[in-house]
């Protein structure tokens, strides 16, 4: 196997399926190699852009001579890849599951917010991708920053079924089924209704709780504001989670209150960027079904607080799933 090829451990997750998407679509230098998480995807014919593929198990024979090893399944699978890699391999190791960000050689990444940034912290074989929320608030207050320097910010994020995997996504259309046919409702996931529901915590039993994820892209984001480069200095804001009764796709009302009072035209042309698509008042502000399948951010319903001179609304959203891919593909061009 070339130095150039990328084991993909979970190639069928959402995450798995966007990164072949991004390669097959992207510049020549990097081939997949698929491998299942699952016992039963091994074998699966499945395409890589218009090529065919094959799935291959999850064993120590698939990673070997791989130039890096991308994780997009489960954490059990992650986990297992991480055994089998062995710790003395000398694959790089992209982990976009978090299973390996307690490890002492792990580095988070963000290669979207790092192009602004100086002297990143790129060594070390375990490179784990920032959560994709504090990718792109990142990318948002670190833009702000630049020429309007901020005094506080306040952000509820609303977070979509995607957050889940498949797993959570099946389960939200598994719950509006129920629900309208009058049905009990399946709640392995989110142990809640969050069908037609907005949660500001799941069940006693979720598997993963709501608070987790909130604490997580906190520490993420903490670490990315602190990045040298442009925008460095940005303050953290005061953050909440919710989730959203959405499939995809992250919706964010953000409260930004500055220093001084800047007009709306001026924050409009400072914030964009390649990464940022800037909606103006002449535009519909975005939303998470028309920003399916972009890159970076767009942002809109750019509003003055009626409430407090120095202070601003921003409506932002982004690809939950898009953002996280596209972070490791760039991430993996680096490694090979």
């Amino acid at each position: 196997m070339a130095k150039s090829t990328v084991a993909l451990v979970g190639s069928e997750s959402l995450l798995g399926r966007e990164v072949r998407d991004i390669v097959s679509t992207g510049p020549d230098g990097i081939s997949l190699s698929l491998i299942g998480d699952e016992s039963e995807h091994a074998g699966l014919l499945t395409r890589v852009g218009d090529e065919p593929a094959m799935v291959g198990n999850l064993d120590t024979t698939a990673l070997e001579d791989s130039g890096a090893i991308v994780l997009a399944g489960s954490v059990e699978s992650s986990r297992k890849a991480l055994d089998l890699a062995g710790e003395d391999g000398d694959a790089p190791i992209i982990d976009l599951t978090f299973a390996a960000e307690d490890l002492p050689d792990a580095r988070l990444r963000a290669p979207a917010v790092e192009a602004g940034a100086d002297e990143v912290d790129v060594e070390g074989r375990i490179q784990v991708i920032a959560h994709p929320a504090a990718i792109a608030l990142a990318l948002f207050l670190r833009r702000l920053q630049v020429n309007d320097p901020i005094a506080r910010s306040v952000i509820h994020i609303f977070a979509p079924a995607s957050e889940h995997g498949a797993a959570g996504v099946e389960e939200l259309q598994q719950q509006t089924v129920s629900l309208l046919s009058f049905k009990p409702m399946p709640k392995a996931i989110f142990d809640a209704q969050s069908s037609f529901s907005l949660l500001a915590r799941y069940g006693e039993e979720a598997p993963v709780k709501l608070e987790d994820l909130e604490l997580r892209i906190e520490r993420h984001l903490a670490t990315l504001l602190d990045l040298p480069g442009d925008g460095a200095g940005a303050p953290m804001p005061s953050l909440r989670l919710l989730q959203a009764p959405v499939f995809h796709g992250y919706s964010v009302s953000a409260w930004v209150e500055y220093d001084d009072s800047p007009d709306i035209e001026s924050i409009e042309s400072s914030l964009a960027m390649a990464s940022i698509d800037v909606r103006g008042a002449d535009l519909e502000p975005p939303n998470n079904v028309g920003q399916a399948g972009q890159s970076g951010i767009s942002v809109g319903a750019i509003t003055a607080d009626r409430n407090a001179a120095d202070a601003c609304w921003f409506w932002i959203v982004a690809d939950n799933i898009r953002v996280a891919a596209e972070n490791a593909v760039d991430v993996a061009r680096q490694v090979v």
